[in-house]
């Protein structure tokens, strides 16, 4: 087996263990807060212990790709795992919801692993087959996305909350050991080097190419997390009373992940061969047409559909942008590009999903589908300028 090969394996699998590690204990946040003493502001508690991790998370992202350039992917890869571990253990040993949340802070800034794994598979794959490498590697977040919630809930049944934490952070410590095995083909860069190539304000072609995926970042993250607050809230209305809607709401919450996972590799592979921003274009279309339609749904069936139809386009999102990322940065502040991009990332989840409960409280939760797929069309209209004016090297832009 090929060392890239290799390295996408285990980075897959420990992204696959990372998220399901993470995503374990945010069903039951509100339960351990509770248990920890606080009874009277239970959902603003839950709200600041969850906002708080992507809050330094997208402060420390350049911070960590800027070393990740100078010390190589790997030792990121190994900090990350190996802090998220250690914290998680501790979360478990929180005497009040103040040293929860502390250490939620304290998640975000030494987290990054998937940013991590994501930049050293775009550097150690062969550029003709970027593109499928990461939309696999995609999948393996995903998964841990979607498993993380239920088997975190059935724990917690099972075996208790704080116990949940543990089991978080040994699962954090398996990836930490994976990530061992990983072999990176690093030449570290000097410091000097680093400096003269940071961000290169003195190469406006670089620079501008950068600020437009930043741009669409943020508003792709913006548009698809803008539904979160509303989406079960919307799956109640249109399922009526019924003893199943925690079941119908992980149903519809679920199903999108699954196309995604299915469509992933095939949109990377097609990237490969048409460029990913066209890729990334028509994704952007695509999802924003079955998003707009989510407003005019008539049954909690009709909607369980148009998530499973949503999923085939998100698979086509991000995976285009990091490979279109690659392309257009030079090798030596790649880790820096992608800082940024996941910094952009980060604050589209914390702000999308603001706006989407204001536009809810005061015009309702179908107009909520209506602006993000507004978003989205006016996101892909901007690809479509951005790749026609020439902010991409000639043999893409054909």
């Amino acid at each position: 087996m090929t060392t890239w090969k290799k390295n996408l394996y285990i980075c897959w699998f420990g992204s696959f263990l990372t998220a399901a590690g993470m995503n374990l204990v945010i069903p039951f946040l509100p339960l351990y807060i509770s248990q920890l003493g606080e009874h009277d502001h239970v959902e603003v508690w839950a709200s600041l212990a969850f906002s708080s991790t992507f809050l330094t998370a997208a402060i420390f992202s350049p911070i960590w790709g800027k070393l990740a350039d100078r010390y190589g992917r790997k030792t990121m890869l190994l900090r990350a795992s190996l802090g998220m571990a250690i914290i998680m253990i501790l979360i478990g040993f929180a005497p009040n919801v103040y040293f929860l949340v502390g250490a939620r802070l304290a998640m975000g800034a030494v987290s990054g692993f998937i940013p991590a794994a994501i930049i050293l598979v775009a550097t150690q794959t062969p550029s003709d087959v970027s593109g499928r490498a990461l939309g696999i590697l995609s999948t393996g977040g995903v998964g841990g996305t979607l498993i993380g919630p239920v088997l975190g809930g059935l724990l917690a049944d099972l075996i208790g909350l704080r116990e949940v934490f543990w089991i978080t952070g040994a699962i954090l410590f398996v990836t930490f050991f994976l990530t061992l095995y990983i072999r990176e083909d690093f030449n570290p860069v000097k410091k000097e080097k680093i400096k003269q190539a940071a961000i290169p304000m003195d190469n406006k072609a670089i620079l501008k190419r950068l600020a437009n995926v930043l741009i669409t970042t943020f508003l792709l993250q913006s548009a698809i997390l803008s539904i979160q607050p509303v989406l079960t809230l919307y799956v109640k209305d249109l399922a009526g009373n019924t003893s199943y809607l925690a079941l119908l709401a992980g149903i519809v919450t679920a199903v999108s992940g699954f196309s995604n996972i299915l469509s992933a590799p095939y949109l990377g592979k097609l990237s490969d061969k048409v460029g990913p921003q066209r890729v990334l274009q028509f994704s952007l279309l695509f999802v924003a047409i079955i998003l707009g339609i989510h407003a005019f749904a008539t049954s909690i069936w009709f909607l369980i559909i148009l998530r499973f139809l949503l999923g085939f386009g998100l698979g086509g999102l991000l995976p285009a942008i990091n490979t279109y990322l690659k392309k257009i940065v030079p090798e030596s502040i790649t880790g820096q590009a992608y800082g940024y991009n996941q910094t952009a990332q980060y604050i589209g989840s914390v702000v999308g999903p603001l706006w989407g409960g204001q536009v809810a409280s005061a015009f309702g939760i179908p107009y909520v589908f209506i602006v993000s797929a507004v978003l989205l069309i006016i996101n892909s209209a901007l690809v479509t300028i951005f790749r026609r004016r020439g902010t991409v090297r000639s043999h893409e832009a054909a």
